[in-house]
């Protein structure tokens, strides 16, 4: 799911909602794209799972909201560098007369945008505080006084802009629900300079309705910036899942309330894989475990075999695990090709009843492969088999036979330099005759065969690409730093940094 923040503002309105909502829409963009991170940093987007405890985990530190608190604030400031602002209209009293006037084509020449100070309060959420922010104005002018038409430029500051308020976390049918409990707002002063024309007529009665103008922003600071909140509660609410693929998505709605300690926030979620085409639930369940997470990082994520082997489950409802084996995929240095007379060493009978034709070999997974973790150990069990045919034309296949075979394998990983690296070893394989068309056979010289091509040919390419290193997945925009992994009972888990792609002014 995508979601963008921008400043958005409406043209051709009243002076009383103009103004302040050009400065509040900005808070609003600033906390909703802030509070929008988080959230996609810790839910990693429907029906319901039997789940009673969550198969992902994820604590967001002190030291990751101030360094997202960090990129909101260059990314608003580089925003309201680049922004135009609405024309809004409003009237002057100046003794003699009523002036009615209009600004319009206004950019934001410089924004003094301090960095907010944000901080997890232990129960409740995060509180938010900004102050000092001043933003300068420049435009255009253009007046009616009766018959007279005038023009020019102008200068509008705002200054010592500041907002105190406290944001509380809650789980609220399962999604995570933000609300504001607390909101102040104050603005310092106003200044306006008017240029060019009879400017010199009105500038004089400038600050008689300044006073006004300052009074509509800072009363409407906290209920726009309420109104964001809800927005994006609103937002939350609606993400239940998250589309991984075509094939399969991602339940994230929430086991549980959030946590929130005096230095980090916690989410339980439920993080169980579902096939798009054919959702159904896995004939295992969920464990608990306790996420070991680490406040000298930014991010702290565990993920509980319950969630691996969902994925595993859901690709395999997909239809996705099964791949078929022609003779043309054979190296040309293989022993044995896939034709009938030179399996004549594997299965004798095979060339006198079908002599010199090719075949080809459906492979797939005849179960859900598993995984468990045990102490910096992967165990892998690949539950596969094979359905032999032999072809007489492409489009006309004779069934031979097939194969039931089960793969056991250990792998240690590790992250080495922002790739995931390791070593995959063969634990044990057993293969065992399915059905035949062609009678009874011993399966020993096939199991030998494959064990040999295993040892000296599969797992040595495995092998050769873990230690060359495999990127770890991104989210989109992001970029993981400093990572380490380490493999408990039952789950294992990854603290990590995290530097932004598209804000590059990591000076925290």
């Amino acid at each position: 799911m995508n979601y963008e923040s921008s400043l958005r503002y409406k043209i051709d309105t009243p002076l009383e909602s103009t103004t302040s909502e050009s400065f509040c829409r900005s808070c609003k963009s600033l906390v909703k794209t802030k509070m929008w991170l988080v959230t996609t940093f810790l839910l990693m987007s429907i029906s319901r799972t039997h789940a009673e405890y969550p198969a992902l985990q994820a604590v967001l530190s002190q030291k990751g909201l101030q360094k997202v608190s960090h990129w909101m604030t260059d990314w608003l400031q580089n925003e309201l560098s680049t922004i135009r602002l609405p024309e809004f209209r409003g009237s002057v009293d100046i003794y003699v007369g009523t002036v009615y006037y209009n600004l319009h084509d206004m950019t934001v020449v410089r924004c003094d945008l301090p960095e907010p100070s944000v901080a997890f309060s232990e129960g409740t959420g995060v509180s938010l505080q900004v102050s000092g922010l001043s933003i300068a104005i420049a435009g255009l002018w253009n007046t009616d006084f009766g018959i007279i038409h005038d023009g020019g430029s102008f200068e509008m500051a705002i200054f010592g802009i500041s907002l105190n308020t406290m944001l509380e976390f809650q789980n609220t049918d399962e999604h995570l629900s933000i609300s504001t409990v607390m909101c102040s707002a104050d603005v310092g002063d106003i200044e306006l300079d008017f240029h060019g024309g009879a400017s010199f007529i009105f500038q004089p009665f400038v600050k008689s309705f300044s006073g006004k103008i300052k009074n509509m922003i800072q009363g409407r600071i906290c209920p726009e910036f309420t109104k964001g909140i809800e927005a994006l509660d609103t937002d939350l609410a609606a993400a239940e899942a998250i589309k991984v693929d075509p094939y399969v998505y991602l339940n994230v709605s929430l086991t549980d309330s959030p946590v929130v300690f005096d230095n980090g926030f916690e989410l339980n979620v439920k993080g169980e894989f579902y096939s798009v085409s054919s959702p159904s639930e896995p004939p295992f369940f969920p464990n608990q475990f306790e996420l070991p997470w680490q406040a000298d990082y930014m991010l702290s994520v565990g993920v509980s075999e319950f969630c691996v082997n969902s994925a595993a489950f859901a690709y395999q409802k997909s239809g996705l695990f099964q791949i078929t084996i022609t003779n043309d995929m054979i190296p040309k240095a293989s022993p044995i090709h896939l034709n009938t007379s030179q399996f004549g060493i594997l299965i004798p009978q095979l060339p006198k009843m079908y002599p010199n034709m090719e075949m080809e070999i459906l492979l797939y997974a005849s179960d859900t492969p598993l995984v468990s973790f045990n102490q910096t150990l992967i165990n892998f069990n690949l539950p596969t088999a094979a359905k032999f045919s032999a072809l007489k034309t492409r489009d006309d296949l004779t069934p031979l036979f097939s194969l039931d075979m089960l793969f056991s394998f250990n792998a240690k990983v590790n992250i080495d330099q922002q790739l995931l690296k390791g070593v995959l070893e063969m634990k044990n394989l057993t293969i065992k005759l399915g059905s035949t068309e062609i009678g009874p056979f011993d399966t020993a010289p096939i199991e030998r065969m494959v064990k040999l091509a295993m040892s000296t040919i599969v797992l040595p390419k495995l092998n050769a690409q873990l230690q060359e290193g495999l990127p770890l997945p991104l989210l989109k925009g992001f970029s993981l730093t400093n990572s380490v992994m380490t493999i408990e009972n039952g789950f294992f888990v990854v603290a990590t940094d995290i530097n932004s792609l598209f804000l590059q002014s990591d000076k925290l």
